[in-house]
């Protein structure tokens, strides 16, 4: 069992992480785990959109 961890500003560039990473894999996906975080610095809000994925390498 393997675990591959996305971190991204945009939720759009995460999409495309965890989609290109999913379509190269050898292997079953056992879950993937999906996170935001927010924090505000001054007066900007950063978010911070991430994953994990947990597979099966064959």
């Amino acid at each position: 069992m393997k675990v591959k961890i996305f971190d991204e500003m945009h939720e759009l560039d995460l999409e495309a992480s965890v989609n290109k990473f999913l379509s190269e894999l050898d292997g079953d996906v056992i879950d993937i785990k999906y996170q935001v975080g927010v924090s505000i610095f001054s007066e900007e809000q950063i978010y911070c959109f991430s994953a994990m994925v947990i597979y099966n390498k064959e």
